[in-house]
């Protein structure tokens, strides 16, 4: 696997939740500069407290914005926030979302509109190279190949009688970062990270790409090493991988996605 040497400056919406605190020392450590948005003041201390980690370890710079995404409503709100980081900024990472607080209007308005004006905004900055969005696992409308029937059963279940709001507003920025980065092309690269269900578990192995069923668990902190990794690697391409827990190790797992093209958006209408 080769790993990238270049320093980058990378953008995170939604530093305070839980996926983002175990991902901004995993990036700092790597010398990258970190901007990281979270909604409120207070959160702050928590955020900075968590990018810190070994001094003799983190190289990079951790700045704090407080931007709340409910007030982003066009993509002029978004590239604003793009602007305010400064230049240098290449990489953008979304694992930002309503939470299910304020209804399915704020679902809508964070998890799908806010997320779709920053993709658009950060695909029109021309300094910008990647944008790794943390989505989920069901966060599609057709049945792959690669799952059974009652995998599907069970994805469709969730889709559209569990999480019916989240899960419109999810497919929705999933499909406009893919046809976005295709349309750009290798210069702006969609990585759309789709783990399972979040546990609060070690990081351990994992299984990426296709994964064998529609449902299951991993780690928050597996998902931050493989999105850190995910960034860092050369040759990643407009993509959908799945995650859970699995048998492979992590950079085992990413470095065979990377080399061989793995691409869970295989089957989706226009894909």
């Amino acid at each position: 696997m080769t790993l990238s040497s270049a320093p980058h400056r990378v953008l995170l919406l939604g530093g305070h939740g839980k996926i983002s605190q175990l991902l901004t020392p995993l990036l700092l450590r790597r010398g990258w500069d970190v901007t990281s948005v979270i909604r409120a003041e207070e959160q702050v201390p928590t955020v900075q407290e968590g990018g810190g980690g070994d001094e003799k370890k983190k190289v990079g710079r951790l700045t704090v914005l407080v931007r709340s995404l409910d007030d982003v409503k066009s993509e002029g709100d978004a590239r604003g926030v793009l602007e305010e980081v400064g230049a240098g900024l290449d990489f953008v990472v979304w694992s930002a979302g309503a939470g299910g607080k304020g209804g399915s209007e704020r679902t809508y308005a964070i998890d799908r509109d806010a997320a779709t004006y920053f993709i658009r905004a950060a695909a029109a900055t021309p300094t910008i190279t990647r944008f790794l969005m943390v989505s989920y696992l069901g966060s599609r409308r057709s049945k792959p190949a690669w799952w059974s029937d009652d995998a599907w059963a069970a994805a469709e279940h969730i889709n559209n009688e569990v999480l019916p709001h989240y899960y419109r507003a999810k497919v929705a920025a999933d499909e406009v970062l893919y046809a976005v980065s295709k349309e750009r092309g290798s210069g702006f690269v969609g990585i759309n990270l789709r783990p399972g269900t979040l546990t609060l578990e070690p990081a351990g192995r994992v299984e990426l790409g296709k994964t064998r069923q529609s449902t299951g668990s991993v780690s928050r902190e597996s998902v931050a090493r493989v999105a850190d990794l995910l960034l860092a690697t050369d040759g990643v391409k407009n993509t959908w991988l799945d995650l859970l827990d699995g048998e492979e190790e992590t950079e085992k797992a990413v470095e065979r996605v990377v080399k061989d093209g793995v691409n869970a958006a295989e089957g989706e209408e226009g894909f």
